[in-house]
């Protein structure tokens, strides 16, 4: 059976006209659109690609700059390490110097105390506190005086040397980290868009944490730059000081040595002529205690040989009484007798006075004599401590070598 179909609907002439005409409309805009995008899609691809290029390369330039600054902070830094490493060595060798020459003051002290002892051993009237004691006593004081100044000079480079380690390690830290950072942008500097490590990352926009200003980097290097140049400057005006209070010391120490000497040289002077005075006294006196024995053996002979005249002149007296009356006259002779009895009584108790008097003055000689071997021998004795203690300075001018004296010479009773 056949189907029927339905005409299609029939549009007019112009209607196909106006569908053609449109067509052609939307294709010639669309084709304009189409161009226009192009050409703004070849514009901003190319300006893009352009902009890109110059950013990269100006970012690669700031990186470059910024390895460069870094690179000159560190070479500063590693100068500045270098001069720290050499200013340490230099304080410690002049602190090593300063304790040696504190170590040295403590002969000196020994000797002088040393000497003091010694001297202590003097005896009665020559125990004196003379120049010698006074030279000995301001010579310790002035070898403590010095041992203090050095002392203090070893603190203080002890505590500088600890600034400077500070500083030292300060800058290490710094110039550590400037050696790392400066790897990463001298590695980001040379990275290029075919590296194969590029690759993208998620917020790498971020500002890290602990970041800093470019001013407050170069002020954190600036500021240990300038605290270790500080601590350097300080190191070195401590090692002035402390070569001026070794010379110091020395020359102080050295200046009391000679003014004791002298006053030992002196002292040891005044003791031998005080010696040779004290034998001449005690020869003299010797002397003089011979003819005093002898004169007084010379009066008791005197006195002795006066015993037979005084008999003869008593008994001739004694024998006259026996004349008979009127004999018994007291004639010359008889007054004679009496005028001999009593002239010879006379020279016995004048010789016997004179005996006393010899008696007395030779007892107060030979007091005396004892008295002057007591002093001759103190004399002796302080003569041979001052010398011993010459003998123990000796120490200061050669190894000590020369052995002390015996002190089995020395006094053990006044």
């Amino acid at each position: 059976m056949a189907t029927e179909v339905k005409p299609a609907t029939k549009f007019q002439v112009p209607d196909w006209h106006m569908s053609n005409y449109s067509i052609a409309t939307n294709a010639e805009r669309q084709r304009d659109a189409s161009h226009y995008i192009r050409q703004t899609g070849r514009w901003l691809r190319n300006e893009t690609d352009s902009h890109t290029k110059w950013t990269q390369h100006d970012n690669t330039t700031r990186l470059a700059n910024r390895s460069d600054d870094i690179d000159d902070w560190k070479q500063r830094l590693e100068l500045t390490k270098a001069q720290l490493d050499e200013e340490i060595r230099k304080l410690k060798a002049d602190k090593e110097l300063c304790e040696q020459a504190l170590e040295a003051k403590a002969l000196p002290l020994d000797v002088a105390n040393e000497n003091l002892t010694l001297r202590d051993g003097r005896k009665d009237i020559d125990l004196v506190d003379d120049d010698v004691e006074k030279q000995l006593k301001k010579e310790v004081e002035v070898i403590e005086g010095a041992k203090a100044a050095l002392q203090q000079k070893c603190s203080e480079a002890f505590e500088q040397m600890c600034l400077l380690e500070e500083a030292r390690q300060q800058a290490c830290r710094d110039l550590q980290d400037k050696n790392i950072a400066l790897d990463i942008d001298r590695e980001q500097t040379a990275l290029t868009e075919d590296d194969p490590e590029i690759c993208f990352h998620p917020n790498p926009t971020r500002t890290p944490k602990g970041s800093v200003t470019p001013q407050e980097w170069d002020e954190y290097s600036r500021y240990n730059k300038a605290r270790a140049d500080a601590e350097m400057k300080a190191s070195k005006a401590l090692r002035e000081a402390i070569h001026a209070t070794i010379a110091q010391t020395t020359n102080d120490i050295e200046a009391q040595r000679q003014a004791t000497e002298f006053a030992f040289r002196k002292r040891i002077h005044d003791m031998e002529r005080a010696k040779d005075e004290d034998e001449w006294q005690k020869q003299n006196t010797e002397e003089e205690i011979k003819d005093m024995e002898d004169d007084i053996k010379r009066l008791e002979e005197a006195i002795r040989a006066k015993n037979n005249p005084l008999k003869l002149a008593m008994t001739r007296l004694e024998n006259r009484t026996c004349r008979p009356n009127v004999e018994l006259c007291r004639d010359n002779a008889q007054y004679g007798l009496v005028n001999e009895v009593h002239e010879i009584q006379a020279t016995i108790d004048a010789l016997k006075q004179k005996l006393a008097e010899s008696n007395h003055a030779l007892t107060g000689l030979q007091n005396n004599l004892h008295r002057i071997n007591a002093d001759l021998a103190l004399k002796n004795n302080s003569l041979a401590l001052d010398t011993d203690c010459m003998q123990v300075r000796q120490k200061l001018l050669d190894s000590g070598d020369q052995p002390m004296a015996s002190k089995s010479k020395y006094m053990t009773a006044a």
